[in-house]
């Protein structure tokens, strides 16, 4: 596969082809599965990782597969990017690149509303650690700017946020980094997908992808991606996959690239019907807010036309009634809809969130970035992910038990 001409293909084309090519000895079509654990080399090699810089084949699976290299390829490809490296999830892979890059005495400044096993990781793991971290509205550029610090290596951002929709401005946020002499950006971009934001092209160093959610695309397989600069992911790979273990397996990487062929004609789909149902939810008589980014009304509307070319099939809402009453009759009553968490998947899922408890539990804001978040969420939300199927089927399910 010649990557230059990877870099000139449209976006379906790389999401078919890029890192894939004809099996040289079968001829067959499709990538190949290789499950093996280890490798023949065909030449004398080092025994540990770090003495095999000059050999470019395949010696043990936890350090490289040749299955999981055409996935990296890919998702390099769709991001616009030098490199990718996979792991088992996307919280592997943001463990990966938290620990792999930050060191006792750092700074972090991440996002005070995002993914809850990212939020827990940074507050309850990181500062045993030594790594200082303060979570901030990143929506708010002058807050961000006010919580800089000489050792600040990082800023973490999450845009669309989980799960309140709220967007950051992934090119002001470079600009005070770069000016702040900040090392790192990293957006985690698995809201917003590549379909919608391509966050290295806006400035960032990294992006972070969960591919169980939009790029597997099924629900049927776990795996994580860092997707930036090929040194710094060959520095990631050494450390933060050889000794940390988090290893993605052959089997899931082949599902996540079959799930990736279809990718950018799912966006489009989602979006649609994720408009259609925003827009119904919206006009709702039992429905006091809808939150998705490419409603007029969403408080960041703006922003969301400059930096997504896709609004994705992420949304949020509050109802008039008790969330949790509501709930219940969605888990009686949907057959279509499943009341479950994830997202990202072909089939619709909904998940409702209490504020109070993802306090308790997660986020553990301060009065004022409490306050914040409640202008978003009330009491609670529901978590959208809307699926494929036909709007009006879904809109119908949704109003039975509104």
């Amino acid at each position: 596969m010649n990557k230059s001409n990877a870099n000139k293909w449209g976006e379906r084309t790389k999401a078919i082809h890029a890192g894939e090519f004809i099996d040289p000895a079968s001829r067959a079509s499709s990538p190949n599965l290789v499950m093996s654990s280890t490798f023949c080399p065909d030449q004398v090699a080092g025994f540990s990782a770090h003495n095999r810089s000059d050999y470019q084949g395949h010696i043990y699976a936890r350090v490289s597969n040749p299955t999981i290299k055409q996935l990296g390829t890919k998702l390099a490809a769709m991001e616009g990017a030098e490199a990718a490296q996979c792991y088992a999830s996307g919280m592997a892979a943001s463990h990966a690149l938290l620990a792999g890059r930050l060191n006792a005495g750092d700074h972090l400044i991440i996002s005070d509303t995002n993914y809850v096993g990212t939020a827990e990781l940074v507050r309850d793991s990181l500062p045993r650690w030594g790594i200082k971290v303060t979570p901030v509205d990143t929506s708010d550029l002058d807050l961000v700017a006010s919580v800089i610090e000489p050792s600040t290596k990082m800023i973490w951002l999450e845009t669309p946020a989980n799960p309140i929709m709220r967007l950051s401005d992934i090119e002001a946020i470079v600009k005070l980094a770069r000016d702040k002499n900040v090392r790192d950006v990293v957006v985690d971009s698995t809201f917003a997908t590549p379909a919608a934001t391509k966050p290295l092209t806006l400035g960032a160093d990294f992006v972070v992808h969960s591919l169980t959610k939009y790029i597997g695309g099924h629900g049927d397989a776990m795996g994580g991606a860092v997707i930036g600069r090929k040194q710094d992911l060959d520095a990631l790979n050494l450390e933060a996959t050889v000794h940390y273990g988090g290893v993605l397996s052959p089997f899931n990487a082949w599902l996540i690239m079959r799930g990736a062929a279809t990718f950018p004609l799912r966006m489009q789909a989602h979006e649609a019907t994720a408009m259609r149902v925003a827009k119904f939810l919206e006009q709702h008589k039992k429905i006091k807010s809808v939150y998705y980014p490419g409603l007029v009304s969403h408080p960041q509307h703006d922003l969301a036309k400059r930096q997504m070319k896709n609004f994705s099939g992420m949304l949020s809402f509050r109802t008039c009634e008790t969330g949790e009453s509501v709930a219940s009759r969605m888990i009686q009553k949907f057959q279509l809809i499943h009341y479950a968490v994830s997202l990202g998947h072909h089939r619709s899922l909904i998940y409702w969130i209490p504020t109070q408890m993802l306090m308790n539990s997660t986020y553990r804001l301060s009065h004022d970035a409490e306050q914040r978040y409640r202008r978003f969420a009330g009491d609670g939300l529901f978590r959208f992910s809307v699926g494929i199927e036909n709007p009006e089927d879904l809109c119908a399910e949704l109003d039975a038990v509104l």
